[in-house]
């Protein structure tokens, strides 16, 4: 490794994104993987799919062999700025309607919903055949 290793932000890092070229941030550190894409064992698409994105937690739980952390050292490029890396998005479920245990409004509705047109077909029934010429 470098004595003075260069520091990349994370914009620079995501923009190589692309077989020909790919960077990936593991444990703080960039590295150029692109040598490595066609012998990589998973394929080129588990190491794209890392790009663009803090990629230590997909390495982790792949959990690499002592060799494959040894190998990661020759595709060692620099450090990342950790002032330029987006906050960790956190889960935010949808907004759902709170619970109504009064349904009664809706449950009239419903019943009307079915019933009116039923009724206007009777209706309509009742009078073609009171109608009807004999």
């Amino acid at each position: 490794m470098a004595s003075d290793p260069k520091v990349h932000t994370f914009e620079e890092v995501a923009n190589h994104n692309k077989t020909k070229d790919c960077w990936l941030i593991i444990s703080g550190k960039v590295y150029d993987v692109t040598p490595f894409m066609d012998d990589h064992p998973g394929g080129d698409e588990v190491l794209l799919s890392a790009t663009g994105k803090d990629a230590t937690n997909d390495f982790e739980d792949v959990g690499h062999s002592d060799s494959a952390r040894e190998m990661m050292e020759k595709y060692y490029i620099g450090e990342i700025d950790p002032k330029t890396v987006p906050a960790k998005r956190t889960y935010i479920p949808p907004q759902q309607t709170p619970y109504n245990p009064d349904k009664t409004p809706e449950f009239v509705i419903k019943i009307l919903q079915f019933l009116v047109p039923l009724l206007i077909l009777g209706l309509a029934i009742a009078v073609r055949h009171y109608t009807k010429k004999e």
